[in-house]
């Protein structure tokens, strides 16, 4: 059955699931698809090396979040970023602009109850027929998995910051 677009899921407690979109990003830009991504909880402090990546290649990205929330110092703030950050990804969804849309850790904000999963979901249901999605984050709600085509999850064996081994750049950013 040939479908206009796909959602993605990559979930779960092991490394690398931001990663996987970003190869998904960087094959969408090289078919020369209108790429776009939303950063929920990583902040503009991050310096992340898959940002300088997307400005070299012209795609679109917006960092909207304060940082991990163990890191915050003001939840309400925190949680306010995340509904604005869906406020900026729900219109996305609807515009029909894009090809590839990248929600990196959207997860967080619905667990957290920032942002109604079931809207979410409806959202993603009802986006621009052309417009495909990647959602990433740990523990991926049961209704987004449901509307997913393709879900992956990353299982923790083994992590090198359980030996001291802080996050290196290049590598986890």
């Amino acid at each position: 059955m040939a479908r206009p677009s796909i959602v993605l899921v990559n979930t779960g407690h092991g490394k690398g699931k931001t990663s996987a979109a970003m190869g998904v990003m960087a094959r969408g830009w090289a078919r020369g698809w209108k790429v776009a991504v939303v950063q929920f909880i990583k902040g503009g402090d991050w310096k992340v090396g898959e940002k300088k990546l997307a400005d070299h290649l012209g795609i679109e990205w917006h960092e909207l979040g304060d940082g991990f929330t163990w890191e915050s110092t003001d939840l309400d703030e925190s949680a306010a970023k995340g509904r604005h950050a869906w406020g900026v990804a729900k219109a996305m969804l609807a515009s029909g602009d894009y090809d590839l849309l990248i929600f990196d850790e959207v997860t967080y904000p619905m667990i957290f109850g920032w942002i109604d999963t079931a809207e979410v979901a409806d959202a993603i249901v009802n986006r621009a027929p052309r417009t495909n999605v990647v959602l990433t984050g740990r523990d991926a709600p049961e209704e987004i998995i449901a509307i997913a085509d393709t879900v992956t999850e990353m299982r923790l064996v083994k992590h090198a910051y359980e030996q001291g081994i802080n996050a290196m750049k290049g590598i986890e950013y």
